[in-house]
Formats: C-alpha cells, sequence, structure tokens
C-alpha cells in the first residue's frame, strides 16, 4: 500500500516540531506535540514529521509516546572517526 502525500510540511514546520520534542524531559503524545505548535497543523502532516524524524534516527516511538533519542556529541565524534578513516586519491 502506498500512501499518497497531499500535503509536504515547510522547513520550519519540520524544525518547530523538532524543538519541541527535543526540549521535553518525558515522552510526548502526538496531542502534546500539536497542542505545543505555535500554529496548528494537519494531522497527515505530523505524522510525516514524525516518520521522517523516526527514519533519521532523531526520535523513538513509543507507546509512552515520542522521544528525542539524538546525541549530537556523538555523532561529531564519528564523523571525526569517518573522517580519519577515508583516504582521498
Amino acid at each position: 500500500m502506498v500512501k499518497q502525500i497531499l500535503h509536504y510540511p515547510r522547513l520550519d514546520t519540520i524544525l518547530g516540531v523538532e524543538k519541541i520534542i527535543r526540549k521535553s524531559k518525558e515522552p510526548l503524545s502526538k496531542n502534546e506535540i500539536d497542542r505545543r505548535l505555535s500554529k496548528q497543523i494537519m494531522r497527515p502532516t505530523l505524522n510525516l514529521i514524525l516518520d521522517y524524524l523516526e527514519e533519521s534516527g532523531k526520535i523513538s516511538i513509543l507507546k509512552e509516546g515520542i522521544l528525542w533519542i539524538y546525541k549530537e556529541n556523538i555523532s561529531n565524534k564519528l564523523k571525526k572517526k569517518l573522517e580519519k578513516g577515508v583516504t582521498i586519491m
């Protein structure tokens, strides 16, 4: 089954959702994320954003709620290790 996407979110909307989840100390429900947004977005658009964030490894969607899992410093350490291991010919 292929999903038909009627509306793609704008970058500021994606960043807003990301910011809300990142700053939360506890798992959030979709309804809570929607309430905390400065502007209302359609549920399919929110679902698309959450799918993107989960696939990119930034969030985890658990039965307790949505939780931010991405660690910036771990990614930077990994990038440095990869840069050292890559040789340019």
